[in-house]
């Protein structure tokens, strides 16, 4: 609601759960979520029903990285995911899955998928991303935030808001009191919200 109007239609390119477009549908948005594996694509909309009943959100079964070819000449009035945090949870063993590539190839297929949602965003017009650094298989952070980012303003969508969404502790404190012994590693229990705007922001407040 602090970055849509009622009708506006919302795109995420990372449909992971059903959360998102059952909660936007609920609000009154048009939402259309794109998901690589079908089994989690079922999910969605059979939560959906139990939920929403006739007329539900949309979820497309593909792989983003083939998001013109999906969505074809379709724009929308935002953006709103959270992708897969690299490789610290393999969703499938597809190749496609950028959850199973390496750092360099998740870099450029997640920057070229962001790209190409910013090119299905219409001006002045906000984006939000959810998303966490993580560390790689050596044990070193890895900016996902700042891929993000950076990702974002060369497709032409502005830094422009930052919040810090902060997680349940759960068993955290247990075991990074385990892991800070041993290695000095520290545990995290935030991840970003980060909001872009593509345009002029006044135009895109005054719009909603």
């Amino acid at each position: 609601t602090w970055y849509t109007a009622a009708v506006d239609e919302i795109l995420d390119p990372f449909a992971g759960g059903s959360v998102r477009g059952i909660v936007a549908h609920q609000l009154g948005r048009a939402y259309t979520g794109i998901e690589l594996r079908p089994e989690q694509v079922d999910a969605n909309r059979l939560q959906a029903a139990e939920i929403i009943g006739d007329n539900p959100p949309e979820w497309i079964c593909g792989d983003s990285a083939n998001m013109d070819a999906l969505l074809g000449g379709r724009t929308f009035d935002h953006i709103m995911t959270c992708p897969p945090y690299g490789d610290l949870e393999q969703y499938s063993d597809n190749p496609a899955d950028i959850s199973n590539m390496d750092d360099d190839e998740f870099d450029a297929t997640y920057r070229a998928i962001l790209t190409r949602a910013v090119e299905h965003l219409r001006d002045d017009r906000f984006a939000t991303i959810v998303v966490g650094n993580y560390r790689d298989r050596r044990g070193y952070l890895r900016d996902l935030a700042g891929i993000t980012i950076r990702a974002m303003e060369d497709a032409g969508a502005r830094y422009y808001n930052v919040q810090i969404l902060v997680t349940p502790a759960g068993s955290l404190p247990i075991r990074t009191r385990k892991q800070f012994e041993s290695s000095r590693k520290i545990g995290r229990r935030h991840q970003y919200v980060l909001t872009f705007v593509k345009g002029d922001p006044r135009k895109a407040t005054e719009r909603i």
